[in-house]
Formats: C-alpha cells, sequence, structure tokens
C-alpha cells in the first residue's frame, strides 16, 4: 500500500514537471503564442483519450442529465478562461513566478469561506494566505524580467482559477464526478476555442508560425496534449488515494521541483529580493500543508482515504 501511494505521487510529481516545462518550452522558447490553437489542440487530445477510455471501460462518465450538464456550463466557462489566461501569463513570466501567483486564488478561497460562508477559518490559515498575498504583491516591483501583460494575465488567471474552485465546492455531491466535470471542459473548451480562433486572428497568424513544419514542434505539441491529460488523470487519482493533507506535501513537491527545474533549462533571472518574495510559498505550504488541496479539488464525500501506516 505504501509503495502504491508513492507510485501515484511521484507519478503525479513527473506529469506535473513534464507538462509545466514541456508547455514552457512552446511557449517561450519557440514562442508558439496563439492560446486559442495551443489551448484547443491540448483540450481536444485530452478530450479524445478521456472518450476513449470510457469506450474502452477504463473510466466511468455519465452526464447524460441536461439539467446537470447546464447547471455546470458557467464552471466550463471559467475553465476557458484558466486555460487560456494562464497560457498568455505561462508565455511571458518565468514558472517560479507563475506558480506564486497561481496559489493567489487561494486567497480568494479563503475569503469567500470566511466572509460569505462563515466559515471559521484558522489563524495559522489566514497568515498563510496573507503571506500569499504580500508575496504576489511585491514580485512586480522586484522582478527583473517585469512584464505587465504576464502579469495582467497572471491576475485573470488566478480570478478565473479561485471562482472555479468556489464553484466546484459548491456543487452538490454524487451529481457530476471529477471526470465528467472534466470531459465537460473538455468539450466546452473545444468548442468555444476553435470558434475564437478566427475572431482573434490566431487562426491565419499561426501561418506565419516560423517552426511550423519543424518536428521538434509537433513533438512539443503533441507531448504537451498527452501530458496535459495524464496530469489531470493523476491529479484525481492523487486526491481519491490519500489524505488531503498527503495530496499537499506531493503538490508541494511537484510545484518546487518545477520551480526548481525550470531555472535550470530556461532564463531566468534570480535576484535576492525576488527569491525572497518567492520563499512565503514555501512557508505558507509548510504551515498549512492541506491549503494546496484547494487548488485542485472539492472536499470529497464518503470516500475513505488510505491514511494507514505502511506494512509490507
Amino acid at each position: 500500500m505504501c509503495f502504491r501511494r508513492s507510485l501515484v505521487g511521484f507519478t503525479f510529481c513527473a506529469c506535473f514537471l513534464a507538462s509545466y516545462l514541456t508547455n514552457k518550452y512552446v511557449l517561450s522558447v519557440l514562442k508558439f503564442t496563439y492560446p486559442t490553437l495551443f489551448q484547443g489542440w491540448q483540450t481536444l487530445i485530452g478530450g479524445l483519450l478521456l472518450h476513449v477510455s470510457w469506450k474502452l471501460g477504463w473510466i466511468e462518465i455519465n452526464s447524460n442529465s441536461r439539467s446537470d450538464v447546464l447547471m455546470w456550463l458557467p464552471a466550463s466557462v471559467l475553465f476557458v478562461g484558466i486555460i487560456y489566461a494562464g497560457s498568455r501569463a505561462l508565455s511571458r513570466l518565468t514558472i517560479p513566478v507563475f506558480l506564486t501567483l497561481h496559489n493567489v486564488a487561494e486567497v480568494i478561497i479563503c475569503g469567500h469561506q470566511k466572509f460569505f460562508q462563515k466559515e471559521k477559518t484558522s489563524p495559522v490559515k489566514i497568515c498563510s494566505a496573507l503571506f500569499l498575498l504580500a508575496a504576489a504583491g511585491c514580485l512586480p516591483f522586484n522582478d527583473a524580467q517585469f512584464d505587465p501583460d504576464g502579469y495582467f494575465w497572471a491576475i485573470i488567471h488566478l480570478f478565473c482559477v479561485g471562482t472555479y474552485k468556489i464553484r466546484q465546492r459548491s456543487q452538490k455531491p454524487n451529481v457530476l464526478s471529477d471526470i465528467d466535470q472534466q470531459y465537460l471542459n473538455y468539450i466546452f473548451s473545444v468548442v468555444l476555442l476553435v470558434s475564437a480562433s478566427h475572431p482573434t486572428g490566431d487562426l491565419f497568424s499561426v501561418l506565419e508560425f516560423p517552426f511550423l513544419y519543424f518536428y521538434r514542434f509537433h513533438s512539443s505539441c503533441c507531448a504537451s496534449g498527452f501530458l496535459g491529460f495524464f496530469l489531470m488523470f493523476s491529479t484525481v487519482k492523487l486526491e481519491s488515494t490519500m489524505a488531503p493533507g498527503q495530496c499537499a506535501a506531493w503538490i508541494f513537491l511537484a510545484k518546487v521541483a518545477t520551480a526548481g527545474v525550470s531555472i535550470v533549462l530556461f532564463d531566468v533571472i534570480l535576484t535576492n529580493a525576488t527569491v525572497g518574495w518567492n520563499s512565503p510559498v514555501s512557508i505558507r505550504a509548510i504551515s498549512s500543508p492541506a491549503s494546496d488541496l484547494a487548488l485542485y479539488a472539492r472536499p470529497r464525500r464518503g470516500i475513505p482515504y488510505a491514511t494507514d501506516e505502511c506494512r509490507e
């Protein structure tokens, strides 16, 4: 059991690392900045793989209720905002900065729980959120690679993430599973992004892309589509087999590893101030290990977590 949980955790970390690095390579190194096409391709691959897995009996999808689909439609709109704005932001920001800003979505979730749902919030979690907010607020003034457009899209991205998670947590239990939700997200995203590719100009501008017929571009795009699907699937598996604290620990490890490797592989200018303001991510994760999970999944009901000690 211990080996199985560790394997799930390491698989998630590997998918997280590979997915972020591949997307960063396509967006920043090859400079394929056509988000409607890039994200449309990724969601198309994800939707097709989910559909094939369903037809083969590997997973179960139950989204036949029209009312449930319509109720989930606003969340699918937010999902499109997440991937579109995230693609725009990641193409202009370094991965450590992007991950720091991405985590600010927790502040939105925490504020909604405290002021709208009137839930009791621990002082540790409040201080953790404030540290993260302060770090994100000071980053633009200390970022040697500051890009205003990148920060603009990152702000849109984090608001969409926070609102999406609030919507997801408010979903009635046993209505739509995580796989059902993702399947609907993929379908809606493909339709909307493909439709938007012409008005945004991406459909014809891509013909001028200098690496359009190069194998490294084709292989990178294929890898990004499959890795995005594997990341989604490994995240669902991680959440279903581990307790929230364990999930948060693996997510924290994946983020630290991804940020560290990105510094080596990509052009990242580090300053003492930048490193200092990125450190609250670690402080927050250590002080509140379960908080990161709110950025990935709604609370599950009735699912027994594997919390027993490992036995041979």
